[in-house]
C-alpha cells in the first residue's frame, strides 16, 4: 500500500472525529487501524498501487460501486474547473463522488458539424469507459456507477452552493431543471432536467485529496491543437514519434507504452478529447497513467477516428499484455461487444435502458479489428513492436512502494 497515505490514515480518522461533533448529518466515525472498519472509499484509496488503481479481484470493488449507487446523498455543490457542468456529491461517511448528469439520450450521435472540443459530455460514456478500461485489464479509471437521483431533494433542497441554486427553474413541461455555471452549455437554453424530478447521472469515485496524494498533470505529446484551423505537429510529421522517444519521460521505462495503452482505449471508445493525463507524484515516472475524464467518449458509432491511434501507428510499440488481451477479445467466444454488454448489465442504470446501444457495441468490435491490423502492419515493418511487460511485473510486488 502507499506508505504516505497509510501515515495519513490516522490523521483522516482524527480530523473526521473532531469534525463529527459539529458537522450535522455525518455518521459517527468508528474507524480503527483495522481495514475492515474502513468505509469502501477509504479502502479504495489505501489500495492504490504503483501499477493500478485497484486489483480486479479486490472484493471491495463491488462494495464500492454498491455504496456509490445506494448511499444517502448529504450534500451537492458544483465542482470548480472543467468546461461543462459537474457536481461534487458528499455522503454521510465522508466519502465523495463526482456527478455528471444526463445531457442527451443513449441513441443520440454527436453532430458531425461539431468539433471534438465542443461535444457534450455524456454520463453513460463515463460509466462505459470504466467498464471498458477494466475489461482491457488496465484498471486505471476510478470506479463509476450510474444512479437515478431526485433533482429536487438530492440537489436543489440540500445544496449550499448559491451559484448553483440560482439556476434552478421549472420548465414549461413541469420538469425541475438547472444549468449551473461553466464554460460550455451552462445556460437556460441547455438545462439539465429531471423527469419531472428523477435524473440519470454517473457517479465517479473521488481520488485521494491532493494534499494527501499529489498528482502531476502531463501534457500529452499527441495533444490536438484545439483549433478550428491549425494542426498539431504530430498530424504533420509522420516521424514525430522519433522525437518523442528521445524526450523524457518517454525515453525510458514504460511511459511510452502506457500512453499507447491510453490511445487504444480512446480509439475503441472514440474519445478525441485527451489533452493531458495525470500520475501520482509519489511513484515518480515509473507508474501507470490515470485515464480520467471520459465524458466525450462514445459520441459517434457510425464512423471511426483513425487519428486517435497515431501513437501506435507512429511508434509501433505495444505491451505484450495489452496485445494478448486484444487478441483474446477478438475471438468469437470472448468477443469484446458481448463481454462489454454483459459487464454493463451490472450497473443499476441498465434496468432503465442499455447503457450503450447495439451500434456502439458493434463499433467496439470493428475498432478492435483495426487496432490489431495496425499492430500487424507494424510487425511487417519492425522487429521490436511487442514490449514484453509480463515478466517484469512478475518480479516484484505490485502493491508496495519502497520509501
Amino acid at each position: 500500500k502507499i506508505q504516505n497515505w497509510n501515515k495519513n490514515e490516522s490523521f483522516l480518522m482524527d480530523s473526521n472525529k473532531q469534525s463529527n461533533s459539529h458537522e450535522e448529518g455525518y455518521d459517527k466515525v468508528t474507524w480503527t487501524t483495522d481495514v475492515e472498519t474502513h468505509p469502501p472509499w477509504l479502502r479504495f484509496h489505501l489500495g492504490i498501487s504503483r501499477w493500478e488503481l485497484y486489483n480486479r479481484k479486490d472484493p471491495n470493488l463491488a462494495q464500492l460501486t454498491h455504496y456509490l449507487a445506494t448511499q444517502h446523498i448529504l450534500g451537492s455543490v458544483q465542482k470548480k474547473g472543467g468546461t461543462q457542468l459537474k457536481l461534487l456529491i458528499s455522503f454521510p461517511n465522508y466519502g465523495q463522488a463526482l456527478l455528471k448528469p444526463m445531457k442527451q439520450t443513449r441513441h443520440a450521435e454527436t453532430d458531425v458539424n461539431l468539433f471534438y472540443f465542443s461535444d457534450f459530455e455524456r454520463h453513460n460514456a463515463e460509466i462505459a469507459a470504466f467498464h471498458l478500461d477494466r475489461l482491457l485489464g488496465f484498471n486505471r479509471i476510478p470506479p463509476v456507477v450510474g444512479r437515478l437521483i431526485n433533482v429536487t431533494t438530492e440537489i436543489k433542497e440540500i445544496t449550499t452552493d448559491r451559484r448553483l441554486s440560482k439556476t434552478f427553474f421549472t420548465s414549461p413541461a413541469g420538469n425541475v431543471c438547472f444549468y449551473g455555471q461553466c464554460e460550455y452549455y451552462c445556460s437556460v437554453e441547455h438545462p439539465v432536467c429531471g423527469q419531472p424530478h428523477m435524473l440519470e447521472v454517473s457517479l465517479a469515485t473521488m481520488l485521494p485529496d491532493l494534499t494527501i496524494a499529489p498528482r502531476r498533470s502531463w501534457r500529452s505529446p499527441w495533444r490536438r491543437s484545439y483549433s478550428r484551423t491549425k494542426l498539431a505537429q504530430w498530424e504533420k510529421d509522420p516521424a514525430y514519434c522519433d522525437t518523442v522517444k528521445q524526450t523524457p519521460p518517454y525515453n525510458q521505462g514504460t511511459r511510452l507504452v502506457d500512453l499507447i495503452d491510453m490511445a487504444v482505449l480512446d480509439f475503441l471508445m472514440s474519445n478525441m478529447d485527451r489533452h493531458h493525463y495525470e500520475t501520482f507524484e509519489q511513484f515518480g515516472n515509473n507508474t501507470f497513467l490515470l485515464h480520467l475524464d471520459n465524458g466525450r467518449a462514445f459520441g459517434r458509432h457510425s464512423q471511426d477516428e483513425p487519428s486517435i491511434l497515431a501513437p501506435l501507428q507512429q511508434c509501433c510499440r505495444i505491451r505484450r499484455s495489452t496485445f494478448l488481451r486484444l487478441r483474446l477479445l477478438s475471438l468469437p467466444d470472448f468477443r469484446l461487444s458481448d463481454i462489454m454488454r454483459e459487464s454493463l448489465t451490472q450497473d443499476p442504470l441498465s434496468r432503465v435502458a442499455p447503457l450503450l446501444s447495439e451500434p456502439h457495441l458493434s463499433a467496439l468490435d470493428r475498432r478492435l479489428a483495426k487496432v490489431l491490423q495496425v499492430v500487424q502492419t507494424c510487425q511487417e515493418k519492425h522487429d521490436d513492436v511487442i514490449y514484453n511487460d509480463i515478466e517484469g511485473h512478475d518480479q516484484g510486488p505490485r502493491s508496495a512502494v519502497t520509501a
